[in-house]
């Protein structure tokens, strides 16, 4: 059987739908970097048609670390909008609690490095606490702040980037 991630182009705007995973230990989270962006990203990535964001996230996960976790609750969803590469992007995100089981920060970055779909994902753990997130440049920009205040029970955020 196939499979189709959902991300698609309509007229010059791509829509996205991406789960992530907020791993955070000893007051530092989990960053993941592709090898030719400028920008960090939540470990995660597309979902794929038919397949439920929980599983998708599971998937993830598995391909990316390929090390055991364990996928908590629902923390956020989110419709994100913005401009890359000439394209308007529309959004929808799903983000997860995410545990994994004897990991965290140990002064190393990056912490880890793995290949995926062709790419070098370099992965490090950052501070919460100080301007850390920024300087990593972790998108979507309202995600800093969120981590560093995560809300009791899951929320829904919806936010339009400023055009450059």
């Amino acid at each position: 059987m196939s499979r189709h991630v959902i991300s698609f182009p309509i007229e010059g705007q791509r829509f996205n739908y991406r789960v992530a995973a907020i791993i955070v230990v000893d007051g530092h989270v989990l960053l993941c970097r592709e090898d030719d962006d400028s920008y960090t990203m939540l470990p995660g990535g597309r979902v794929e048609l038919g397949e439920p964001s929980l599983v998708s996230l599971e998937r993830e996960i598995a391909e990316e670390l390929a090390m055991p976790a364990h996928i908590g609750p629902l923390m956020a969803t989110s419709e994100s909008f913005y401009r890359r590469e000439d394209q308007d992007f529309h959004e929808l995100g799903f983000f997860y609690e995410v545990d994994l089981p004897g990991q965290g920060p140990n002064g190393q970055s990056p912490w880890l490095v793995r290949q995926d779909e062709g790419h070098d994902l370099s992965f490090h753990w950052v501070k919460l606490a100080g301007a850390d997130l920024e300087k990593f440049n972790l998108l979507p920009s309202w995600l800093p702040d969120f981590l560093r205040n995560l809300p009791a029970g899951p929320v829904h955020i919806v936010h339009e980037a400023p055009t450059k």
